[in-house]
């Protein structure tokens, strides 16, 4: 694996100095720019356990901040800085630079980039701005089985031939050492901190774009997980359609974590959503989109030594919500879920509010 990592850096680099040796030439007309964004969301969120009132919390969730600076019609720099629930002390809420890399691009089919990259696994973790999905929070599956937003240092090689879109990426690992019956692999993640590169994680997804109006694909991640303790090498394989016409929205994932040894055997989950904009119906310009969402997950979906402990991880829920969009870059949006767990058939219901936006 490391001399398959190495071999492909070595490449890149190599060809990016072929490449530009010209680079200039073939974009003198072109002005460099910088080009600012970001996107943010605030929640408010009610849950209560058994019809017993749990707990309220209102929360700016994340304010982003997205910078790029374009040198060439073929090189470019882009990044991301988050800010996550609004102060950073102690324990409390997270700054993290969840994107930072070098972009070039050769032909429509073939291009690279290197830093600090997302992988392109499910539909949400590469793009997860809040107008991008329909509910309040992200759906749950995106957080406990992909995990979302996963990033780290690593190159990826991308590209787009015939109605196949596709990219191979090559980062650092996971910690096993932190994977857990409740969080599956979501605390391994290393998140680009000094990040250790013995075992680099490769993941390849495709998704085919022939058909209008439809994007299907799937992607297989592959890790040779180790931590100081423990070495559970890990695959995961996902597939995600989303279908979207004359105000029909039909959007699923499905993703499925196994590991060769340790607690776990296996991590799955999926959801389900179905939409439909009804502004032609009532008459108004803004999309108003009222959606249904099953979901079920398991981060412990079967175990070793101890199979009793799957019931309690394994969790299924129903959505009902609405997403308001005045303009296509801000959402407002209501749902309403009951989420229960199978061993004890404990039911939460959850009532959200946000407003999310992007530019």
């Amino acid at each position: 694996m490391k001399k398959l990592f190495y071999r492909l850096l070595s490449t890149q680099l190599i060809l990016f100095s072929l490449t530009s040796v010209n680079i200039y030439a073939q974009d003198e007309f072109f002005t460099p720019k910088t080009t600012i964004g970001g996107y943010g969301e605030l929640h408010f969120n009610h849950q209560s356990i058994n019809s017993r009132k749990s707990k309220d919390v209102l929360d700016f969730h994340r304010f982003v901040t997205f910078m790029s600076y374009t040198w060439s019609e073929k090189w470019s720099f882009k990044a991301e800085i988050e800010l996550e629930h609004n102060i950073v002390e102690g324990e409390k809420g997270a700054l993290e630079l969840e994107q930072a890399f070098v972009n070039y691009r050769f032909r429509d089919w073939l291009a690279f980039k290197a830093g600090v990259i997302l992988p392109s696994i499910g539909l949400i973790n590469e793009y997860h701005e809040p107008p991008t999905f329909l509910s309040v929070e992200r759906p749950a599956y995106n957080k406990y089985i992909i995990p979302t937003t996963w990033f780290g240092n690593g190159l990826a090689v991308y590209g787009k031939y015939k109605g196949l879109d596709y990219k191979l990426t090559i980062m650092e690992g996971l910690n096993s050492d932190k994977f857990s019956l409740n969080t599956a692999i979501r605390k391994g993640r290393q998140g680009g901190f000094k990040a250790d590169a013995q075992n680099p994680l490769v993941s390849l997804r495709i998704n085919y774009l022939k058909v209008k109006n439809l994007k299907i694909g799937f992607s297989f991640t592959y890790n040779n997980s180790k931590g100081d303790s423990t070495n559970i090498p890990i695959n995961l394989i996902e597939g995600h359609l989303q279908f979207v016409k004359k105000n029909l929205f039909i959007i699923g994932e499905y993703g499925q974590i196994n590991y060769k040894q340790g607690k776990l055997k296996k991590s799955s989950g999926f959801y389900l959503d179905i939409g439909y904009n009804i502004n032609s119906l009532i008459n108004v310009k803004w999309e108003v989109i009222p959606f249904v969402r099953y979901s079920h997950y398991n981060t412990a979906a079967s175990v070793r030594n101890n199979p009793g402990l799957e019931d309690k991880y394994n969790i299924s829920k129903w959505m009902a919500g609405l997403s308001i969009k005045p303009i296509p870059q801000i959402a407002v949006k209501f749902d309403y879920a009951i989420r229960t767990i199978k061993s004890n058939n404990e039911k939460t219901e959850l009532f959200n509010v946000g407003i999310g936006y992007m530019f």
